[in-house]
């Protein structure tokens, strides 16, 4: 059976049983029509060979073991609109009003005929498969049952904060946001939970004219999760996007960031903090075009990994003939704690500009024995010692988190994990 026949073959499989919703119908049937293009990934696709998609693939997701509510703590002290998903879907009862200030919200699942999505639902997923193939922002295009439709049209009064929490071991969610920004306008998006035991999430944000742009995400412990999840943002002129996750735990997740500067003196922070102990599998894909003059991006990766964890990189950065003045930074890193723990990089740079700034840096390695002698020999204690090194490791990617309190949140939850994973 040929490449083509398997992949047609496991698209199929995986579809099976699937219901495709009745809002924004055409921009479906579109991805559809892209997905059956494309069938599903296999480990033969070049940005596939790091990472075997055969469990999001399958036609049912693994069982997954529940986590505790706490995993889902974070950014409680902030004044947010709080919204919670339970296994996939919206639960309206315990989910703040969603007026807010300077931002209109509806629901993907409710969206009428004539909604301003049915322009924008959809169309940076099919701009981003080019020229890499995604077939599973597609997939979530063609059958998400539910998410957000967020317009932005002046500066936010409060963060929006989503809470993804899981009551299902067997639960398969597919969800969907479309963030749209007006020109000056500024918004910030909070994510928690692990949401399902297998998860395809797709956030696509359009940011005007100087607009910006802050989203923080923790996917919190979550043993047997199997998520894969997209981001696709297109900048105009001027516009700040900024966005971080941290990931603590989970079977199988794959992040996928798809950022194309569209107009010039834009600028793009994405940056990525994991935590792995044992079975435990990481990717970060990143893809940044420069398209216009003068744009900054920087991409800042870092993984702790113990027990046999896995932890991939792959991160490109392509500048388009024109887009002179850019100025590219990209480094991807790993504390190895154990022997056994292994990290794959594979950064990239493709510049057709005789003006440019880009750099990529990549390296893996263990604590360092000289640093953490020093801290020993002042009578800190071991424990101690390492998990200061360890958040000392990461502080460069949380230092992209404008907001003190929100970095505050995701330091603790840092300290949490350590605490947790002790031996």
């Amino acid at each position: 059976m040929g490449a083509v026949s398997v992949k047609a073959e496991a698209l199929m499989q995986r579809l099976a049983g699937l219901a495709r919703p009745s809002a924004l119908a055409a921009a479906r049937e579109a991805a559809m029509a892209r997905l059956s293009a494309m069938g599903l990934p296999s480990k033969r696709d070049e940005y596939w060979q790091y990472t075997d998609p055969a469990a999001l693939n399958a036609a049912a997701a693994k069982p997954a073991a529940l986590a505790a509510d706490d995993e889902a703590a974070l950014f409680g002290g902030l004044d947010a609109v709080k919204l919670v998903f339970v296994d996939g879907m919206f639960d309206a009862a315990a989910s703040d009003d969603l007026a807010l200030a300077g931002v209109n919200i509806s629901r993907l699942a409710s969206a009428p005929d004539g909604h301003w999505a049915e322009t924008s639902y959809g169309t940076l997923e099919a701009l981003g498969q080019s020229p890499i193939a995604r077939p599973w922002a597609a997939l979530n295009t063609a059958y998400a049952t539910d998410g957000f439709l967020i317009h932005v049209t002046g500066k936010a009064a409060k963060p929006i904060s989503i809470t993804y929490l899981r009551r299902s071991a067997h639960a398969d969610a597919i969800l969907h946001h479309v963030i749209k920004l007006d020109a000056g306008a500024e918004f910030t998006l909070l994510e928690q939970g692990p949401a399902a035991a297998r998860l395809n999430h797709v956030i696509e944000v359009d940011l005007a004219a100087s607009a910006r742009f802050h989203h923080i995400r923790a996917q919190g412990r979550d043993l047997g999760r199997h998520a894969v999840t997209h981001i696709f943002a297109h900048l105009a002129a001027e516009a700040l996007f900024k966005s971080f996750t941290l990931t603590a735990d989970g079977a199988l997740t794959r992040n996928e960031a798809v950022i194309t500067f569209a107009g010039p003196d834009a600028k793009a922070h994405i940056a990525g903090a994991a935590m792995g102990d044992g079975a435990f599998h990481h990717d970060d894909t990143v893809f940044v075009t420069h398209a216009a003059e003068r744009c900054e991006s920087r991409q800042v990766f870092k993984k702790v990994l113990k027990h046999g964890a896995v932890g991939v990189f792959q991160g490109k950065i392509l500048v388009k003939k024109g887009a002179q003045k850019t100025d590219g930074y990209q480094i991807s890193q790993a504390l190895l704690l154990d022997d056994d723990s292994q990290f794959l990089a594979k950064p990239e740079l493709e510049i057709y500009a005789d003006d440019v700034k880009c750099s990529h840096g990549s390296t893996s390695g263990a604590i360092d024995d000289t640093a953490l002698f020093y801290l020993r020999s002042r009578g800190v204690p071991l424990r101690a010692a390492q998990s200061l090194l360890i958040l000392a490791f990461l502080a460069d990617t949380i230092a992209e988190i404008e907001d003190e309190a929100i970095a505050e949140d995701i330091r603790a939850g840092l300290e949490t994990w350590l605490a947790r994973h002790e031996s």
